[in-house]
């Protein structure tokens, strides 16, 4: 049941980010409250999905490659969803609904078997941190979605060369006032996220840090939004420089998730 409901909920993402694009291009404003009803009923099914799968699992379904990458993806639709509902950046469904369906995808083709836990994974922890940890990456997903929204407006005000994106995207203010929200959001979470993991750690391990490679890429990425967060908050960054400090942090964020596990190895590695 639980899968089907992944399978539904893939499909109808599909839907919406394909009536996203059409509106994207198109500009026909009659298609854009159809995208976004279309979005939210996908994260409805998807939301039905996940529950399914913890009833039929036993555990919170945030353990494997499959339920990682979709709760990621969840996180980040209803993340979307959430800052529609009090701001409106022109176009930012479009950028959303793509990141969510080719996450979606991504889950769709990894294994969706489902494991007994290991022992350092029966914990009441385990749905706090991880859930905390991916809602943090979600909504930071959509803090580099701004980013890469502000460098293409921006390239286009600078050559004058005003095309596809110019009359599409946002002001250059709107972007930057988009990043700010979502790392004023996902920064404190991400923090909480470590915190809680450590504290984890301390009893499924006896130790509250390891230098495990996925605890190190977890500060590393820590350190890189906290200086982007002390430099937007304190001196008052903005622009270019916040839009690609953005970026490069999330690839700090993916290379946690995955490239950890596939690279470096260590004492996260069950989480595959």
């Amino acid at each position: 049941m639980s899968y089907l409901l992944f399978q539904v909920s893939l499909v109808v993402y599909f839907i919406a980010m394909s009536v996203y694009v059409v509106f994207f291009v198109s500009q026909n404003n009659r298609l854009r409250p159809i995208a976004r009803r279309v979005f939210l009923a996908a994260a409805v099914l998807h939301t039905l999905n996940i529950a399914a799968r913890y009833f039929e699992a036993g555990h919170t379904p945030i353990t494997s490659q499959h339920e990682t990458v979709s709760f990621f993806a969840w996180a980040i639709a209803w993340g979307y969803l959430s800052f529609r509902w009090r701001y409106t950046v022109k176009n930012f469904g479009t950028f959303a609904s793509i990141l969510t369906v080719i996450l979606m995808c991504i889950a769709a083709l990894a294994s969706r078997e489902m494991l007994p836990l290991v022992p350092a994974l029966q914990s009441w922890w385990l749905p706090f941190h991880a859930s905390v940890s991916i809602v943090a990456d979600g909504f930071l997903a959509l803090a580099c979605i701004g980013g890469i929204m502000y460098l293409l407006q921006e390239r286009e005000i600078k050559q004058k060369r005003f095309g596809i994106f110019y009359s599409r995207l946002p002001s250059l203010e709107a972007l930057d006032k988009l990043n700010h929200h979502c790392l004023t959001v996902g920064f404190p979470l991400l923090t909480l996220g470590i915190i809680s993991g450590s504290v984890w750690a301390k009893q499924a391990w006896g130790a509250y840090w390891h230098w495990d490679p996925k605890e190190t890429w977890s500060l590393i990425t820590w350190f890189l939004y906290a200086a982007l967060v002390h430099l937007r908050f304190t001196v008052g960054w903005r622009g270019r420089p916040a839009a690609i400090m953005t970026i490069i942090a999330f690839a700090a964020v993916l290379f946690t998730l995955w490239g950890v596990n596939y690279l470096l190895g260590g004492i996260h590695t069950y989480a595959t």
